[in-house]
């Protein structure tokens, strides 16, 4: 019997079949051939462009910086970070959470502050001393070490499996319960309709960023002082559509019974339509736009490793190249940063990856007022809580950290790492960063189960929930938490609330 452990990959792909039975002696599966032959050919190139090459040409790049500590500390992290990413990329499970993580760390945590270290320039200005980033780097390092002891533990623990009940069977894997998902999809387009009315009609979604900001705060649901109304509206406007159209998109791709109806064809069109209209990339931010893409395509190809090992390996270029300019619809005509580059990576420098000097400016600012000692993560957890209720609520660690610094735009990055230290200090980090690991890994895992023939079927949520959750990671990883904690808290309520749970044989193998 194949044990827990198993890959979905060696699930679905046929195995060679020996004389001792498939895979060889003892029956036990073997990688696919093609796969293997493939996985040999890409792994030297790919591991030394990751690890050896970019590094190598960034650190050759003109400018004005230092090779002091934090250099040599960046480079060891960039290198670090390829070569976790070149594993995931290259492993023949498809591990979700960890490789979306990975992907993040290399470009926002590793090449992307290694760029603006070689030449010597900051997104944001650093108020602290040199020894804060010195500090902010190896605080990161050891963070990415301890996420990846939390998977290491996680890996070597087997799956609980749940106690048989008097019946002689045990709950099985979350599934969406066929009403209650029709009742999501209602929800979706009432939701989104009221969304889309209240904000004055569909030609605002195709107009810019600013502009759906302003109208949101003009359309009255924004007490004064207060974003949690504008987060409920905003986020049962798009996001209950978004999870609509997964799970009907994983049922077409799962079930040639589904592509059969059409009635269910018609539902999914609709709801592609609709997301078109809230969830398109003019009027979103591109991180929540980005979420959108991975979790369809994660949906649409379910157990398709070569998708999974695209969309890493494409994730890097488009960050390099893609990402800084995709927020030319942010602002009205004639207002738009214009966008000016002598080379590929000035826009690491100029733009958007500001998350290590922040780490930084934070480490300056929690040593001149101390840690907050869980206010900030109690904040992020209560979001939903109104400032005219509670009147001391923290606000995001960038805007706080902003406003210390004084600076007039404080829409600023505090990535997770962040989050943890300004509430816990380093001990606080190491342990935060363990148990996401540990969940990371636990939850894809429990993925790789969900998405075989074996599974729970086209209405397993798990299915669903990890796409969504890797798509956000994003999100989480940059931070503030208390920005992200909106939408996350809404796609879980949905989840939960469609959600059941089906009954099988206490024999039966999981």
């Amino acid at each position: 019997m194949t044990s827990v452990h198993t890959s979905a990959q060696e699930q679905v792909t046929p195995t060679v079949v020996g004389p001792q039975g498939p895979g060889g002696p003892g029956g036990t599966p073997e990688r696919p051939i093609a796969w293997s032959m493939l996985s040999r050919a890409l792994s030297v190139p790919l591991i030394l462009g990751l690890v050896c090459f970019l590094p190598a040409v960034i650190a050759a790049q003109p400018g004005s910086g230092v090779r002091d500590t934090a250099y040599w500390l960046q480079l060891v992290l960039t290198c670090y970070a390829g070569a976790r990413l070149a594993t995931m990329i290259l492993s023949t499970r498809r591990r979700l959470l960890q490789g979306v993580f990975w992907m993040f760390v290399y470009i926002a945590m590793g090449v992307a502050p290694f760029a603006q270290v070689v030449i010597g320039q900051t997104p944001t200005p650093m108020v602290g001393p040199r020894q804060d980033l010195v500090t902010a780097i190896a605080m990161v390092l050891v963070g990415c070490a301890a996420y990846d002891l939390g998977a290491l533990l996680a890996s070597r623990r087997p799956l609980r499996r749940r106690a048989p009940s008097a019946r002689g069977s045990v709950s099985g894997p979350a599934v969406a319960h066929p009403l209650r998902l029709r009742l999501l999809v209602l929800l979706a387009f009432t939701a989104s309709a009221f969304y889309v009315l209240k904000l004055g009609g569909p030609s605002v979604f195709f107009a810019s960023r600013q502009e759906i900001n302003e109208t949101v705060a003009a359309s009255g649901v924004v007490a004064e002082g207060s974003n949690v109304g504008s987060a409920f509206l905003k986020g049962f406007g798009q996001v209950p559509a978004l999870l609509a159209l997964l799970f009907y998109t994983r049922r077409l791709a799962t079930s040639y019974r589904a592509r059969r109806r059409p009635s269910t064809v018609l539902v999914w069109v609709a709801l592609a339509a609709l997301n078109l209209l809230v969830n398109n990339p003019v009027s979103n931010a591109r991180y929540w736009f980005l979420t959108v893409v991975v979790a369809f395509v994660f949906a649409a190809f379910p157990s398709s490793a070569a998708v999974y090992r695209t969309v890493l390996t494409a994730g890097v270029v488009g960050a390099l190249v893609l990402f800084p300019y995709a927020d030319r619809f942010r602002y009205e005509e004639g207002s738009q940063r214009s966008v000016q580059s002598a080379s590929v990576f000035d826009p690491l420098v100029t733009k958007d990856y500001d998350q290590m000097v922040m780490f930084a400016n934070t480490i300056s600012w929690v040593d001149t007022r101390g840690h907050t000692y869980g206010r900030q993560l109690a904040g992020s957890g209560l979001f939903f809580v109104p400032r005219a209720v509670w009147s001391g609520k923290p606000e995001d660690t960038g805007v706080r950290v902003g406003q210390w610094m004084g600076l007039r735009m404080t829409n600023l990055s505090a990535p997770l790492w962040t989050e943890f230290w300004v509430d816990l200090g380093a001990a606080g980090m190491i342990g935060g960063m363990a148990l996401i690991g540990y969940a990371s890994a636990r939850t894809d895992r429990r993925y790789a189960l969900a998405v075989t023939r074996a599974g729970p079927g086209p209405g397993s949520v798990l299915a669903i929930a990890a796409p969504l959750i890797a798509g956000y990671t994003f999100i989480l990883l940059r931070g503030p938490l208390l920005q992200a904690a909106g939408k996350l808290a809404i796609a879980a309520l949905c989840l939960v609330a469609i959600s059941t749970y089906r009954e099988r044989r206490a024999g039966r193998r999981r």
